[in-house]
């Protein structure tokens, strides 16, 4: 069962920490969103600027991953209060994509960095269930916010989601650092920073590998409902398939979480088959030339799509160890938002260049299946791996002293 530490107080924090992360910033991202998206605002909510996964970390790792929350949750909530008084395009970028952005991103990184510490044995489950959040918010918030643009208008629905972003705060304050048991608060130890995880090479093998990933990886997200119009879906059915291949994400994601979770199989190996499965789905969409069969695709793509999600995290652990998983967690996201900016808008390109999605999706395949082959490379790949940092299975602590990173 998912347990964390063995003494009952440890156990609540970790469950506390767990229940924080699941709602993190999923609700106001998701609502923000759809909000935004009624206005013609590109993508939606901006993404994070790149260095913000980084910054977050770095912040953690000085100050505690509590106060860094709490801080992210206060910007997202003041960038969305902003945002709903904004009278350019400008504007919105500033607040909702600058400031919000980076709230979200302190609020996010020093959350998966906490639960994978507190449930070492059970890294991948307990991270799945944390990602599930955005799909179950997305769930909950898709009917929900078009029912408060119609009421309040745009600026009202960004005032209300402001005002559930700030509920971040409260969320951070139950993110508390895992104590090591016995050891007296003394000067920080010398640990690992940014500059040398940078020298790692199979961590920077592995960051490389979601660089092609994630350029892959959004493609079927973003340009799914125009394929559906492309192969002649109207409105609703073009809704349909994108609602479907969200509904399946969340489920994939805990699905890969409790599968990985298994002792008998090494957690980069189960990473390598969902992301070899995604890239194969995403070969295969051009088929789906009806309703039915891109249906099917669709919901196929989505569940491997999420499954990758949660162990591509969980991984970061096996392969730099769990004393380092938030300056990893951090320098990932970084390497991470350079292909998922890059990926859509080529898949765009090609699409204009030869008139259909085709050759679209098969590049996007071809990114994911090049990525995958990375993670061949990764030390714990080809044996069972008690991770990076320690025995897997007995929880990791924390340094103490003023650069506890949880």
């Amino acid at each position: 069962p998912l347990g964390s530490q063995h003494t009952s107080k440890g156990h609540w924090e970790g469950w506390n920490c767990l229940y924080a992360s699941f709602w993190g910033p999923s609700t106001p991202v998701w609502g923000t969103g759809e909000a935004l998206g009624a206005l013609g605002f590109p993508g939606g909510s901006a993404p994070p600027p790149p260095i913000a996964g980084p910054l977050g970390s770095a912040l953690s790792t000085r100050f505690g991953a509590r106060p860094v929350a709490m801080v992210g949750g206060f910007l997202s909530g003041l960038g969305l209060f902003l945002g709903a008084f904004a009278t350019h395009m400008t504007h919105l970028y500033l607040s909702v994509g600058l400031l919000a952005g980076l709230g979200w991103a302190l609020v996010f990184t020093p959350s998966l960095g906490t639960v994978g510490r507190y449930f070492p044995a059970q890294r991948a489950l307990a991270t799945g269930l944390v990602v599930s959040g955005a799909s179950v918010s997305g769930l909950a918030l898709g009917p929900l916010v078009p029912l408060l643009l119609d009421a309040y208008g745009w600026r009202g629905a960004l005032l209300l989601l402001a005002a559930a972003s700030f509920n971040l705060v409260a969320a951070g304050a139950l993110l508390r650092p895992l104590p090591v048991p016995g050891e007296t608060p003394g000067p920080p130890r010398d640990r690992p920073g940014l500059t040398r995880l940078l020298r790692h090479g199979p961590f920077v093998r592995y960051a490389l590998a979601f660089v092609l990933v994630d350029a892959g990886y959004y493609v079927p997200f973003v340009h799914g409902e125009a394929r559906a119009h492309e192969v002649g879906c109207d409105e609703h059915r073009a809704g349909l398939v994108m609602a479907a291949m969200a509904a399946v994400d969340g489920g994939g994601r805990v699905a890969a979480g409790w599968l990985a979770a298994r002792p008998a199989t090494p957690l980069l190996r189960h990473l390598f088959a969902w992301a070899v499965l995604t890239g194969l789905v995403s070969l295969l969409l051009p088929l789906g030339t009806s309703f039915g069969g891109l249906l099917a695709l669709a919901s196929a793509y989505g569940f491997c799509a999420g499954a990758v999600v949660p162990l591509q995290f969980a991984g970061v652990a096996e392969v730099v160890g769990a004393g380092r998983l938030v300056h990893a967690i951090g320098l990932m996201q970084m390497f991470e938002s350079f292909g998922s900016l890059l990926g859509a808008p080529f898949a765009g390109w090609l699409r204009d260049v030869t008139g259909n999605y085709t050759i679209s999706f098969l590049a996007a395949g071809a990114f994911l299946l090049a990525g995958s082959l990375l993670i061949l490379t990764l030390p714990g790949f080809f044996h069972a791996s008690q991770g990076a940092g320690g025995k897997e299975g007995s929880p990791t602590p924390a340094p103490t002293g003023p650069e506890t990173p949880c």
